[in-house]
């Protein structure tokens, strides 16, 4: 399993690879490879852009790209159970474990948005949203500390600790206090 850092030299090596093609035409896997990394990346925008720049005749001729679209289409509309059942694929070897990690890190994704949402939310609810059968998901929310009924089949997810403030440069933290004082005597 490749790391976000891999994949983003990956992703460079690719537009390289675009940018230097003859005639402006790279190969169909280099399109394909890029828009897999491009959607793992969570840059939609990247990816609708070039899904557009894609010659239709490339398009065409490789149905797998056709659905690595698909999947961002279900990704650009939030479809969590949308997104999960277009991944559901025989990949090629080099999208293959792109798709893998898109998967992993959607379900990730999932997981917060539902921590952030929800203070309490069906299982099958959950399930649907994390792409995972019902005890699958009710076990790795229970992993991950949340809650779970079995009488009433809900689950109370664990809010996240909000991060730190970040310390203050001595600087800045002066010039606060400054500000303070000056308002307190005015």
């Amino acid at each position: 399993m490749s790391t976000s850092e891999e994949f983003a030299k990956i992703a460079s090596d690719l537009e390289t690879q675009e940018l230097e093609s003859p005639l402006g035409v790279a190969a169909p896997n280099v399109y394909s490879q890029l828009l897999a990394i491009y959607l793992l990346q969570n840059e939609m925008s990247h990816a609708k852009f070039l899904w557009k720049r894609i010659p239709q005749a490339v398009k065409a001729a490789n149905a797998e790209m056709g659905f690595i679209w698909a999947v961002g289409q279900k990704i650009w509309l939030r479809d969590f159970p949308g997104i999960y059942d277009s991944l559901k694929k025989d990949w090629s070897e080099p999208i293959k474990n792109i798709m893998t990690a898109l998967q992993e890190s959607t379900r990730q994704r999932a997981f917060m948005l539902v921590s952030q949402a929800y203070s309490s939310i069906s299982g099958d609810d959950l399930a649907s949203f994390v792409g995972l059968p019902l005890k699958e998901a009710i076990d790795a929310a229970i992993q991950r500390g949340w809650e779970a009924n079995a009488q009433t089949r809900m689950v109370m997810p664990k809010k996240p600790a909000p991060p730190p403030d970040p310390p203050l440069p001595n600087e800045q933290q002066l010039g606060v206090l400054t500000d303070y004082v000056s308002f307190l005597e005015n």
